[in-house]
Parts: C-alpha cells; structure tokens; sequence
C-alpha cells in the first residue's frame, strides 16, 4: 500500500500551531496598574478593554489608547465600576449595550474622542446609566443636534462637560430634562445664541461660556448661578433683569476681553463679589449726554434676538447710577478699558471692596476722599493712566488703615498729598516709578497733611517692605533717607545721574534682597554690608 506523504506547507502549519497552544493556554500579562481598587491602563496602544483587573474594579482608567469602538460585550467584567475614563482614544461609537450591567458607574470621562461619527448608538448606549452624576464629552466634534440625541434621559447628570466642540446655537430643549445639572461648561465651542438654553435646569450654579462667539448677555434671570465665565466673546451688552424682586446668587462674574461699552446693568439685588471686566472699552459716560445737543440722541435702546422678535429689555443710556447692586463687591477688575472718571457714589457703594485694579485708563485725576474708599481696601493700582494729580483731605488717609498695595506707576504725577504714604500705617508695597517725584531733602518741610508736595519722605515707614521709584528723575538721595525702615526691594533704576550721599542706604544693610540700580551714576557704593542681597 503506498505511503501518502503531507505536504510540506501542512507541515509548517502544524509547527506553527505546536509554538502557539502552550502561549494561549496561559493568561495574558495584566496591561494595567491597580492601586486598591483602581485600575490604570493609560498609555497602553490597547485595541480593546482588557480583562486583566479584578472584578471587583470601582475605577478604570484607559486614557489614551486606541480603542474605536465600545462593543457590547467590552465591559461585562466590570459590573462594579464607579468611574471609567476612556479619553483620548479616538473613540468612534458604542454599541446599544456596552453599558449593561453598570448600574453603579457614576463618573464617565469621554473627552478627546470622535464620538461625532457614531453619536445615535452612543446615545443608546448612555440611556443605561441610571446612576450617571458626571460626564465629559468634551472635544468630541459635536454639533448641536448630536448633543441634543446624547444628552435623552439622563436626568441624574450634575456636571456635564461639553467644551471644546462644534455648537452654535442653543434653545430651551439643548438641555431638557437635566433637572440635576449643578456645573455646565461650554467654553471653547462657537456659540453665538443661547435663547433660553438653561430655563430647565434650576440648580445651575456654575456656568462657563468662555472663548465663543456671544454679542450680548440680556434679560439675565438665572438668579441661582453662582459662577458665570463669558470671558472672551464678543458681548457688548450686559444687561440683568431689573424687575426680579428676587436676590441673585451670583458672586462671580467673569466678563474679561469682550467688547463691552458700558459697565454691566447689574441685578438690583446681588451678593456679587468678584467682577472681572478687563480688556473690554467700559466707559462711563454721565458728563457725555449734558454736552450733546444733537436731535439723533437716545437715552434708551431695545434688544431683539435673532429671530427679530422684541426683547422685553430696555436699557437706559449715559445714567452712570443705573450699575446695579455693588454693595458686596470685594475685588473690581477694569483693567484695559477707557474710564476717564469714577462716577459720583460709585466707590462708596462698594463697602467690601478690596482689591480694585485700575491700570491702564484713562483716569486723570483721584480723589482718595471723596472718592470713599473702605477700610477694608487692600489693593490700589491704578497705574498707566494719566494721573496729573491725587488728591486728600487733611485728616482722612488714616481711614486706608488696610491698604497694603499701592501701584501708581506710569503717569503724569508732579504732586502727591503731603504724607501720602506715612499716614497709611499696613503699606508693604509702593510703585512711583515713571513720575516726576522727586524725594524730600529732609523729613520736616512745614506742609500740613494733605498738602500738595512734589516730594516724598521716606522716613519711619516701619511696614513697607518694596519700594518701586524707577525712572523718576531722582537726582540725589539724602543722608540717612531710609531711616526706620526695613525694605527688602528696593528699585531705583532708569534715573540718569543719579548719587547716592553717604549712608543713605546704610538703614537697609540687614534687610535689602533686591536692589535696581541699572542705567544710574552709582559707580563707587560698597555692597560688602548689605548681607541679604540675593
């Protein structure tokens, strides 16, 4: 009987077969770390979710892998997941029942993935999450119908993170049903109208709509917010309803770099405490409607939406007292706008005030009094404006008993209120730099307190700790100029000719850090006892 030989291909096969039975008979190695009951599989270049952790797992981590698509079986391994993060891997869609049996999954981190291309099933896939409390479908390319599919029934949601996607336009059903909705962030999307978009979720406290495309912000009524961000639009108006007899929990509102023209209409009653509206044109304009005496002038203007219906919204123009309720305000940001004065009662409303940030204006000239600063201020910059003068009433510096930062860098000053900067007991830091002030030759020079001087004296400051006079015009610095004081910065660069007279610095050997002396006549000063300079 002849012998039937196998060809010799079947016989490679069947090597092939013996190297790979004994490696499939054994597990595969665990691709993740776990930490208690927390497994992280970041960075890994996995297709697929392994099934190395225990079943027991509460959090899975698989950041930035390469897993297209969640099958229905993916997950079955892990019934007792609380979190699971799969940002960043290039995620296409989800099968209906990749979430089945994760009833306790609470946390659900989907950012940076490419949910736009198979949203429908992922939208199914979502509706079994009962217990969901967080999610993040952050830069997944989402337009405003996807969004709309995605978001069907999960009511349970408490912060849901849409930033950095493709929306435009919102209504009153983008977000329907998310009754439990406490933080919302949208920033970085193309919004240009939010018609009534947050009217269904009454427990929005924070709300972020920064870098997007929004002209105006009017009929404000979401009295619960507590935090809103529109920084970086493009909002002329912002303008609260006046009529709400409610109080508005808003204590933080942020409208940096738009293209506001006049300060926000405020709520009539607030708890604001922290307004930011640098990088706008604010401008107060009072002074503006007593010299105009053209017939085209109106007081008031009327806001219509897209659709070119009527808003219910008038404001009223050129009335510098129509700014709402400041009275809480503690930190006011208007830096990089064009206020040329501060109007009559707008600083005295502001009994918390302590910060007020002013730099870069067009402010010419400062009433320390009548202005009615609080005792509670702290910070005062109101440097790069175009300050020719300051001005006190004699007796009333002490009430700035808090101030400790004081900016006045960058203007025009020739005169400043005689012991200015002695009666302000808390100073630690004064800028004067580029002002023609010059410094006293002697402490005593006669004036009352309050006075005009086109000097300082430095004497007995015993608080402050860094003093800025860089390009002043110093020429020369008296003896024992800086007598009980203990600076430890100290900057007097940029004065051309300037000398110093013997041991005019010798009460800051000890204490000195930092010294500026760039572009002076100081060629000969022994440094060898100033032991602190750093």
């Amino acid at each position: 009987m002849p012998v039937r030989t196998l060809p010799s291909s079947f016989l490679m096969l069947l090597a092939i077969w013996g190297v790979l039975v004994p490696s499939l008979s054994h597990p595969q190695p665990n691709p993740c770390r776990m930490i208690q009951r927390m497994a992280l599989c970041n960075n890994g270049r996995l297709s697929y979710v392994p099934v190395g952790p225990p079943c027991n797992t509460e959090e899975l981590q698989l950041n930035h892998n390469h897993i297209q698509t969640l099958l229905n079986s993916s997950l079955l391994h892990y019934s007792s997941l609380h979190t699971l993060s799969l940002a960043g891997n290039h995620l296409e869609k989800m099968e209906a029942n990749a979430f089945g049996g994760l009833h306790r999954l609470q946390i659900l981190n989907l950012a940076e993935n490419e949910l736009h291309v198979g949203y429908q099933d992922t939208s199914h896939a979502l509706l079994q999450l009962p217990q969901l409390r967080v999610l993040d479908l952050s830069q997944n390319g989402l337009e405003d119908d996807m969004v709309f599919h995605l978001l069907q029934n999960l009511t349970s949601l408490q912060y849901l993170n849409l930033s950095r996607n493709l929306m435009q336009r919102l209504d009153e059903s983008s977000f329907e049903g998310l009754h439990q909705l406490r933080e919302l962030d949208l920033h970085s999307n193309m919004l240009f109208e939010i018609d009534g978009a947050f009217s269904g979720n009454p427990k929005l406290q924070r709300l972020n709509l920064a870098f997007n495309y929004l002209p105006c912000l009017v009929d404000f009524h979401m009295t619960q917010l507590v935090v809103l961000n529109a920084s970086h639009n493009f909002i002329e108006w912002f303008v609260a309803q006046q009529e709400l007899k409610e109080t508005f929990h808003l204590e933080t509102l942020d409208l940096t770099d738009n293209k506001l023209l006049f300060f926000p209409f405020l709520p009539s009653q607030s708890r604001l405490r922290n307004l930011y509206l640098s990088q706008n044109t604010v401008r107060f304009y009072g002074g503006l409607v007593d010299d105009a005496t053209g017939e085209n002038w109106t007081t008031s203007i009327q806001f219509y939406n897209l659709n070119g219906n009527a808003s219910n919204v008038t404001a009223q123009l050129w009335d510098d007292s129509l700014h709402g309720d400041v009275s809480s305000v503690e930190i006011l940001d208007l830096r990089n706008n064009q206020v040329e004065h501060l109007p009559q009662g707008f600083i005295s409303q502001m009994q918390s005030l302590t910060r007020l940030q002013m730099q870069t204006n067009c402010l010419k000239t400062l009433n320390l009094t009548s202005e009615g600063f609080s005792g509670s201020l702290y910070e005062l910059d109101v440097s790069n404006n175009r300050l020719s003068e300051v001005m006190a009433e004699k007796g009333t510096l002490a009430a700035l008993g808090n101030l400790t930062y004081l900016n006045m860098s960058l203007n025009s000053l020739r005169w400043l209120p005689s012991g200015l900067f002695s009666s302000v007991e808390s100073l630690r830091s004064v800028d004067l730099s580029y002002n023609s002030m010059g410094i006293c030759p002697s402490e005593t020079r006669g004036e009352d307190e309050g006075s005009p001087s086109d000097c300082v004296v430095w004497r007995n400051m015993a608080s402050l700790r860094q003093l800025y006079l860089r390009g002043c015009g110093i020429q020369g610095m008296p003896p024992s100029l800086f007598a009980g004081m203990r600076l430890t910065h100290l900057d007097l660069s940029d004065n051309p000719g300037l000398r110093v007279e013997t041991g005019a610095l010798r009460a800051l050997t000890g204490t000195l850090q930092h010294m500026g002396l760039g572009k002076t006549d100081m060629k000969s000063v022994d440094f060898s006892p100033f032991h602190s300079l750093r």
